[in-house]
């Protein structure tokens, strides 16, 4: 169920994360198993591999989503559930108790939390988003939170060595951000994402924990580059707790 998992923080505000994989769920061919997307495989299967997780990592915890559209828009999650998920690509929280989650089948999930405990949130950064500034955005509306001293957890993605692209939009991307640009494993233009997620956090002075592994490299994950409209989606999940 879990391709990383961790707690944060101090005892009596712990930070719990996790990367999901895709196994422990009830999904079939060819989302099998724990597919966590919003649509494509049966909605009964959705729900019902949505609940284990939370029942597992969040007993009794409030969710709060995305509508994902590879921008930079950043949420703050809503005390009530909201009549629809917001459309954006970060999310963050001070409040305990609310679990944030964003998903992925090879862009880049990234997990935040201030290491007191103030305040957390979950990115996805995708091509556009890395480009659009979707990290630094999130890490701004962190800090206007309070949250001083960040941690930043990089998921699985697709790594450069199988991220290829066209020239001119490597170029494009890697004139916003130099550190994206790579090259696949067959010698053609890539883009890496986690490089590029990584420089970016570490310009704003926050501290990377790379949880990643290769999507498209790994049979126990999700990949869009890999298996095209039959992937499934993963998810990053983070939230604060209050002490036993």
């Amino acid at each position: 169920m879990y391709a990383y998992r961790s707690t944060h923080g101090p005892v009596d505000r712990p930070v719990h994360l996790a990367f999901t994989d895709r196994l422990g769920g009830v999904s079939g061919a060819p989302f099998d198993s724990l597919d966590l997307a919003i649509e494509g495989d049966a909605a009964a299967h959705r729900a019902e591999n949505l609940r284990r997780l939370l029942d597992d990592f969040a007993p009794g915890a409030a969710l709060r989503d995305l509508h994902q559209v590879h921008g930079a828009d950043v949420v703050e999650a809503a005390a009530d559930p909201p009549r629809e998920r917001p459309r954006a690509d970060a999310i963050v929280t001070d409040r305990a108790g609310v679990v944030l989650m964003v998903r992925a089948a090879d862009c880049v999930p990234v997990l935040l939390a201030d290491d007191d405990g103030r305040a957390v949130g979950a990115v996805h950064c995708g091509r556009p988003g890395l480009a659009a500034g979707v990290v630094p955005a999130a890490v701004a509306r962190l800090r206007e939170l309070g949250a001083e001293h960040l941690t930043a957890w990089i998921g699985p993605h697709v790594c450069g060595a199988c991220y290829e692209v066209p020239a001119d939009l490597q170029g494009e991307v890697a004139s916003v951000v130099p550190e994206s640009r790579a090259t696949t494993s067959w010698g053609t233009p890539s883009l890496d994402l986690g490089a590029g997620v990584r420089a970016q956090l570490a310009d704003r002075g926050v501290r990377v924990v790379d949880a990643s592994r290769c999507t498209r490299e790994s049979s126990d994950l999700f990949s869009y580059r890999r298996d095209g409209a039959s992937a499934g989606r993963l998810a990053g999940l983070v939230r604060i707790g209050v002490a036993a």
